[in-house]
């Protein structure tokens, strides 16, 4: 199974403290979003956990503590958000110069196999126009392609909450969205970066676009040299993922993102951010009597003859990448 730090909140960026502290102790507890009361007990044992997907907008303050988690035994893999939005509309997200240079950083420290840009996501305003897009999608494309092999970008979502956190913002239009395609597809074949969609189960093959799955299972064999054997399960229409289990928790990221869909009210995901404890098992507040704690099942996705060390490496090496990312 997976263990996903980031898919309800940015725990790189502002909880890295308490999740080295959760796998020095070796296990995690995380509250039911829907059922309050509800808290699954998670192992953070690498038997059984076959990869750690970490999603972020700032991945340097995990940077320092990358050794201790490999050391472990933990595999890793990484989600990196860059795009070029202005502090209007990340106020607590890095310059992306900075962040592309930290992408640099970290594939180096963890390989390029083991991290993927995303750019999303795109929505167009009169500021954000479509010229905008594909200029700084070109300048990121020509700086941060060699660090990793492929990138992921999504067209906005109208989430209902959107319409009072962020209620100018409208859905990007069919003929927006074929120039965007267009321009994209040709900056990423320009350089040599595979590109595919989040979430859209539209076919955008003619403009070089590959189709969704961020978490599949030939993306992370890649990624940790193991064979595994796990089925698609959609989190969303359009979504071609296997299942990850996210150990965080809804209104609890200060990044302040407009277009937020984990964020209801960002005032609350302060107050809650305030109430964390980088020493409690949990990661906003502390357990409470009245919780109803169950250990979560936790099987490996590795086969029983998982291929691993040199015989994989040369497996990969004359595997196609469309082998790989299907």
């Amino acid at each position: 199974m997976f263990i996903n730090v980031g898919g309800r909140t940015d725990i790189v960026n502002y909880y890295s403290e308490w999740l080295i502290n959760r796998i020095r102790e070796g296990y995690v507890f995380s509250r039911n979003p829907l059922f309050q009361e509800k808290v699954s007990k998670y192992k953070l044992d690498p038997g059984v956990v076959d990869c750690i997907i970490f999603c972020t907008k700032n991945p340097k303050p995990i940077m320092d503590k990358l050794d201790e988690i490999k050391a472990r035994g933990f595999k890793m893999f990484f989600y990196i958000t860059i795009t070029s939005y202005g502090k209007d509309m990340e106020p607590g997200v890095p310059d992306y110069n900075e962040m592309i240079e930290a992408f640099k950083e970290l594939s180096d420290a963890v390989g390029k196999n083991n991290l993927c840009w995303r750019y999303d996501p795109v929505f167009v305003t009169p500021k954000y126009t479509i010229e905008h897009h594909l200029k700084c999608y070109n300048e990121m494309a020509e700086k941060i392609a060699p660090y990793t092999n492929f990138c992921i970008f999504s067209f906005v979502e109208m989430y209902k909450k959107l319409s009072f956190t962020f209620p100018e913002l409208r859905a990007v239009s069919g003929e927006e969205k074929i120039v965007l395609l267009q321009g994209m597809g040709r900056i990423a074949q320009r350089h040599k970066l595979r590109i595919q969609t989040c979430g859209d189960d539209n076919d955008y093959t003619e403009y070089g676009i590959n189709r969704s799955g961020c978490i599949t299972v030939p993306i992370i064999e890649k990624a940790i040299g193991k064979e595994l054997k796990a089925k698609v399960k959609p989190t969303r229409k359009g979504c071609g993922c296997i299942p990850s289990n996210d150990i965080g928790a809804y209104n609890t990221c200060p990044n302040g993102c407009k277009y937020c869909y984990a964020t209801n009210d960002p005032n609350l995901a302060i107050r809650n951010y305030k109430m964390h404890n980088p020493k409690s098992p949990i990661l906003i507040g502390e357990l409470k009597a009245t919780d109803i704690i169950t250990d979560a099942r936790q099987v490996s996705f590795k086969t029983q003859h998982g291929k691993e060390g040199l015989l994989w490496d040369c497996l990969c090496r004359f595997t196609s990448d469309s082998d790989f990312f299907t």
